[in-house]
This record gives structure tokens, sequence and C-alpha cells, in this order.
């Protein structure tokens, strides 16, 4: 015999007992395995019974909504205008509006990222606990304003106010 030669298992005077070489499933891993499911089971019904872990929605329904078209840039005026109704809403020359532009920069953003046309009409939208939020129809983002602070979610909020609080 050489070295490139295979060697193969002595087996002389001893009887081949197949079942002793066949190999078993491992029980730990599926021990584990029944563990990690039987404690997501406990968990779910855990929090179904106390409420704790589980989402509230804490903005309840919205009380007003109206859709909006903003045109300019933000180096220019900023028109806003009522989609609906084409109705003049707001103006701000290049110096006003600091907190609109910075979130119209945001906004046209994710639609140049999307490549969504920038034609199509954002949401605004106060919530049953008052709460003012801005959403772009076309990507599906939406900003909480009153994170900003009072005042920068009021700049948005008198836009609703200036149609009443209808739920179209």
């Amino acid at each position: 015999m050489n070295a490139f030669t295979p060697s193969l298992p002595d087996t002389k005077g001893r009887p081949e007992n197949s079942s002793r070489t066949a190999s078993r499933f491992p029980r730990l891993p599926l021990v584990m395995g029944l563990g990690l499911i039987g404690f997501t089971f406990v968990a779910i019904l855990f929090g179904m019974k106390t409420g704790i872990g589980t989402m509230v929605n804490v903005y309840g329904q919205p009380a007003a909504i109206r859709d909006i078209v903003i045109t300019g840039a933000h180096d220019t005026e900023i028109t806003i205008t009522d989609a609906q109704t084409g109705e003049l809403i707001k103006n701000f020359a290049p110096t006003e509006g600091g907190f609109v532009r910075g979130s119209l920069r945001a906004l046209s953003r994710m639609r140049l990222v999307a490549e969504m046309p920038e034609t199509l009409p954002y949401r605004l939208i106060r919530w049953e606990n008052g709460s003012v939020s801005l959403s772009d129809t076309a990507t599906g983002e939406r900003l909480y304003l009153n994170a900003f602070g009072p005042d920068n979610a009021a700049a948005y909020a008198e836009m609703l106010a200036s149609r009443g609080n209808e739920k179209p």
C-alpha cells in the first residue's frame, strides 16, 4: 500500500451492525425548537390578555382631511392650493414658511427617489386626538407634524381650519 491507496476499516472478526451505525436525529435542537414555539404561544396569549406589548392606535380616526397641491421650489414662492377645488390656500414668499419649505424638500426628495410625479396631492389630516399629519399620496410617506413642535404643526393646521372640519 502506498499513501494514495484508501485504507478500509478493519472488520475482521466483528459482525457488521447497521443499526448501530445509523445516525439518530439530535434531540436537543428538537426540544429547543418546541420550547421556542411554546414560549411564542404563551407570549402572544399574555399580550392579548394584558395589552402589554401590543400596538395601540393613539391617533384615533381622522377628524379633518384635505388634499393639497404644493407648487414652487424651495428658493421661489410656494403656492398651496386645494387639490379638489383649486382654491388658493396660502402663498409663501421665498423668506417665509421655513418649516413648510423644509417638509416640502423632504417629501419631494422621496418622490424623486420613487420616481413619482410632483403633481400628485399631499394629504393633510387632523386626527381625533388633535395631532396633525402630512401624507404623501404618491409614496405613502407620512410626517406626524406634532413631533416637530406645536408651532410647526400649527403652520399646517391652519390650512385645515381654512376649509372647516368636515370630513370628505
